[in-house]
């Protein structure tokens, strides 16, 4: 399972935000590269990078200073970086892919425009993620300030078709809450998806990460973790080790 250490950015400034609110931001860092080379110097492999700036639609001078940061992280060795934040065109997507970027993710545009979304997917599979977000089963967009007349599992049902490998799924209600993981609901989305999830939301402790893990990799592709990380409460090096305990084979039958 692999664990992505998350860095969110505004204006060029490690953050995290509760519940995706704007308006409720605490900043970590000043420096985004010293942070993932801390993760890196700390065992990790990847990074989770959002550009919030991009996202919440802010001015010029904070989406340069997030893109600079973008592709210094990107261009560390022995780290990739999954990538996402305010991608609603091809051009935004290849732009991210330009930066280094291993991955990128598509969030708004699964539901605002599905013809975009498709395209990505055919023509970057392998590198296009499907991000979505949903409090109480319903979808949220624009950076999550907007909800949709859409549920998750619908959704996600149609992910595979359009072209779609990898899927990270948040749980906008519990996101930088630190208030624990709900494991049936990415279980569920797995299924509903037909391949693995990235989990995302709630995570607080390296008990959250094993919990996750023992889902097995059939329905888990990796977990996002960030304030547990920036409030001490897990050390990149305890997550990792977690993650390596996933469940390899199911029980035999009775």
């Amino acid at each position: 399972m692999i664990v992505f250490p998350a860095i969110d950015l505004v204006a060029g400034r490690v953050v995290r935000l509760e519940r995706g609110d704007r308006a409720r931001m605490k900043v970590y860092a000043e420096d985004p590269v010293a942070v993932a080379e801390e993760f890196r110097a700390r065992g990790a492999g990847w990074v989770h990078v959002v550009d919030l700036s991009a996202t919440l639609e802010e001015d010029a001078a904070a989406r340069q200073a997030n893109a600079e940061a973008i592709a210094a992280i990107c261009a560390l060795e022995d780290i990739q970086a999954d990538v996402g934040g305010g991608v609603r065109s091809m051009a935004a997507f290849e732009r991210l892919l330009e930066l280094g970027a291993a991955r990128v993710a598509v969030g708004t545009a699964l539901v605002r425009d599905p013809a975009l979304a498709a395209q990505i997917a055919r023509d970057y599979a392998r590198c296009a993620v499907a991000d979505v977000a949903a409090r109480d089963g319903q979808v949220r967009v624009n950076g999550w300030r907007e909800g949709e007349a859409l549920s998750a599992d619908e959704l996600v049902a149609r992910l595979a078709d359009l072209g779609f490998r990898h899927l990270v799924y948040t749980d906008v209600a519990r996101d930088g809450m630190q208030t624990g993981v709900d494991t049936a609901a990415y279980e569920h989305i797995a299924r509903v998806a037909g391949f693995p999830v990235i989990a995302s939301g709630g995570v607080a402790s390296a008990a959250d990460i094993a919990a996750i893990a023992a889902l097995g990799s059939q329905v888990i592709e990796g977990v996002i973790c960030g304030r547990a990380i920036f409030e001490g409460s897990l050390a990149v090096e305890d997550a990792l080790a977690a993650a390596r305990k996933e469940r390899t084979c199911s029980p035999n039958a009775s």
